[in-house]
Order: structure tokens, then C-alpha cells, then sequence
């Protein structure tokens, strides 16, 4: 962006923030306004959104549906804390997801992020085990390739090898760490370490069929009922971190469905809110919110944001649920997932390429290096994308159409061609 089009409060700005995951200074483009699919930067140029606002923006950016439901509550009021106060949004929010999501969980508890609700799904197995008399079960089991969080009880719980978190290494007591039960012999090996370790161990913590910061990796059905089975049998407590997952993104309304198997706890964000508010849930299953229900010291979750249950998220949240009822996001998200297989499949045959892969809404063009140096490349083609790791990926919102998807994952195939022809 030349100079002549940099708006004053980027300008002025620049040296006072701190930018995520990238030095300070660092250059963002300013955006306008956001609708639909398309950000609207300053200068006017408009990029076709290609990773839904970090996953979350799932019906689009300001769906007219789910603005008028935050300025209605607005006209009421915006948030009131939540400890010894109430109000409907937060209400009707917890009461529907506990009917929609599959399974018996019977409990909400609501915070603004979904780092935050693996910290309430830990605390919650932490204290299930208390109140059990099984204090000593104080350690978490997670999976190579997995990303749980940034916060400092989440990070150790993420792959110390997929380099988010490596210069944190040795700081935190690190989860126990295993491979995904992808087949016999890694079943086998984690039955084991679940048989020597379960006494320690309050839960297994994983994410349902894609690992998503971690490198957009993914696994099918049978290993999460493998991990049911292998919990069940050592009684251990299983988590779902559905936080990128839910809400159609893999093809069904969470992924957990395709295994057809419920965890003791669920964790949600990111399109909870349709991309709006920062909103998060922790959902228990019975038994495990029934232990609660005891007069032991440890039957009170000990934690309560402030922002805890916000009533415009909720709000929000309760208009994206709407829109899931009224319109065919399913439908919408089985046919991204045909055309990016189709459109996506030209990168498998160049040179640097390791593989292409398709699940749902979200699409994968792994390279043999760190991708992030094609970062600047996408903006000029009229996209929005953002590679990390050695991954070149979409996650666009449900409701793109044909052709500007095809705009998506032309440019993709347009700039790895660029430098994969450099290869030769």
C-alpha cells in the first residue's frame, strides 16, 4: 500500500501495537469494512476473505441477521456480570446448544476464548477427579500435531514440536504426549501408556478429525472411537477441542458426529458467535456436571471472568444458530469441500509439494518447507489468505459461492506453480 493511501491511524498507530505472532512493527493491511465474503481495505481494494476471519466467520463478515440481533440487545444492554446475575441470551444460549449438540451434556459454562475454555475443561477434569477422591489424577494426555491454546495451562498441552511454543520448552510441565490411534500398532502402544499412567491422568484431550493450528492434519472416525474405547476402559475423561471443528466446518455440525461418539467435555468458539464477539463454551456431559452436585469442597468450578457470558455474544450466537436452522450451511459446506478437491488437486503433481488434502471447508496444500514466505503473494491476486507452518490452506466462510471460491483456490494453485516452477 503506498504511502498516499496509508490511513493516519495506521501511520500514527504502528509503534504502539503489538501485533500477534509476527515482530513489532509489522505490516497489516488496513481494512474498511468487512461483508460477506470480501474485506474492503483503505486504499479500496477488496480481497475475497479466504480463511473466514481465523475460522470463525462462518455465515460471512456482518450477516444483517446476526447485527440486528446485537443491536436489539444492545438496545437493552450490552453485558452484566454473570456471578449471582442473569439474563436471557446467556440462558437460552446454554439451554440449546445442550439439545444440539449430540450426547447428554448438561451443562454451559460460558468465557471469551477458546484457549480459556480448554482451561475450563482441565479445571473441570482436575476437580471431577477431587471430588472422586482421586486427587493424584493431575496430568493430560495430548497428541503430536495437536494446538490446544497460547495461554500458559494450554501450551503445554500443544505439540512441543510444531515450534508455536518451542521457546517455551522446559518452562511448564509438559502434557504426556502420544501418537493419534491411526492404526493397530499406535492403538496398541497408547493402550499401554493409558494402562502404566491412568492413575495420574484426568483426561485425554484431543481435536476431532483436523488438527488445526498445528498443521491442518487430519484423521478419520475410527481413531476417535479408538480413544473413546481406550478412556473407557482405563477411566479416563475425554475432552473435545471442537473449537475449530464445530459448527460445519468438517461436513457435519461438529466433527464428533462422523464418529458417532460423544466426550465427557466439549470446548467451542471461534464460530460459536458467527465470528463476531470473542465467545466461548465448555460443555460437560452428565456425569460429569453431576459430580458437582456434591458438598465436596471442589464441587464449585473455581473460575469467572469478567466478560464471562457476554450478553451480546450470546445474542450474536443465538442468531448464527438461527441461521444454521434456516439455511443450508451443510449442504453449502459438502459442496466447498467437492470444489476444493477438484480445484485444489493440479498442486499435487508440482515439484515442493508433499500433499493435498480435503476435508469439509477446509483445504490443504502441505509444501516441503515453512510457507509463510509466500504471505505477501495472495493480496495482489484480490485474496486474503494466511499460511503458517508449511501449509498453504482455505477455510472460507459457508456461504462463498462458485466463483469466487474458484478465485481462492486459483490463486493458490497460481502462486505455489510461481515458486514451485523456481524449484526446477
Amino acid at each position: 500500500m503506498s504511502s498516499s493511501h496509508t490511513p493516519s491511524w495506521l501511520a500514527s498507530g504502528r509503534s504502539a501495537i503489538w501485533p500477534p505472532y509476527a515482530p513489532l512493527g509489522a505490516d497489516a493491511l488496513p481494512v474498511a469494512s468487512a461483508a460477506g465474503v470480501r474485506l474492503t481495505l483503505s486504499d479500496g481494494r477488496e480481497l475475497i476473505d479466504g480463511v473466514a476471519n481465523w475460522w470463525s466467520a462462518c455465515h460471512g463478515h456482518s450477516h444483517p441477521a446476526i447485527r440486528a440481533a446485537m443491536q436489539a440487545q444492545m438496545e437493552r444492554f450490552p453485558h452484566v456480570m454473570f456471578a449471582g446475575l442473569a439474563h436471557e441470551p446467556a440462558y437460552r444460549l446454554a439451554e440449546r446448544l445442550t439439545r444440539l449438540v449430540p450426547g447428554d451434556f448438561s451443562r454451559v459454562f460460558f468465557t471469551e476464548s477458546g484457549s480459556v475454555s480448554v482451561e475450563v475443561g482441565l479445571k473441570m477434569a482436575l476437580q471431577y477427579w477431587m471430588i472422586a477422591g482421586r486427587a493424584g489424577k493431575t496430568r493430560f494426555l495430548s497428541f503430536r500435531g495437536g494446538y490446544h491454546g497460547d495461554t500458559l495451562a494450554t501450551m503445554p498441552l500443544c505439540d512441543p514440536e510444531e515450534g508455536m511454543h518451542a521457546m517455551f520448552a522446559g518452562v511448564f510441565t509438559p502434557a504426556l504426549l502420544a501418537d493419534l490411534p491411526e492404526d493397530a500398532a499406535r492403538e496398541a502402544a497408547l493402550d499401554r501408556m493409558l494402562a502404566e499412567r491412568a492413575h495420574e491422568i484426568a483426561a485425554v484431550i484431543v481435536e476431532p478429525l483436523v488438527q488445526g493450528a498445528g498443521g491442518m492434519r487430519m484423521h478419520g472416525p475410527d481413531t476417535l472411537r479408538a480413544l473413546r474405547r481406550l478412556c473407557d476402559t482405563h477411566g479416563v475423561l475425554l475432552i473435545f477441542d471442537e473449537i475449530f471443528t464445530g459448527f460445519g466446518r468438517t461436513g457435519t455440525m461438529f466433527a464428533m458426529q462422523a464418529a458417532g461418539i460423544e466426550p465427557d467435555i466439549l470446548c467451542l468458539s471461534k464460530a460459536l458467535s458467527g465470528g463476531t464477539l470473542p465467545l466461548a463454551a465448555t460443555l460437560a456431559a452428565r456425569k460429569v456436571a453431576e459430580a458437582f452436585e456434591s458438598e465436596h469442597p471442589a464441587a464449585v468450578l473455581m473460575h469467572g471472568p469478567t466478560y464471562m457470558a457476554n450478553a451480546l455474544a450470546c445474542a450474536a450466537a443465538g442468531a448464527s444458530l438461527d441461521l444454521f436452522e434456516q439455511e443450508p450451511r451443510l449442504e453449502q459446506t459438502a459442496h466447498i469441500e467437492k470444489q476444493l478437491t477438484a480445484e485444489l488437486e493440479p498442486c499435487r503433481a508440482l515439484a515442493g509439494v508433499v500433499d493435498v488434502r480435503v476435508k469439509g471447508a477446509i483445504g490443504v496444500v502441505q509444501l516441503d518447507r515453512e510457507a509463510g514466505f509466500l504471505r505477501d503473494r495472495f493480496a495482489p491476486l484480490g485474496v486474503w489468505m494466511r499460511p503458517f507452518r508449511d501449509i498453504v490452506y482455505l477455510t472460507p466462510p459457508l456461504i462463498i459461492d462458485e466463483p469466487d471460491l474458484s478465485r481462492l483456490t486459483g490463486a493458490i494453485v497460481q502462486v505455489v506453480s510461481g515458486w514451485s516452477g523456481s524449484l526446477v
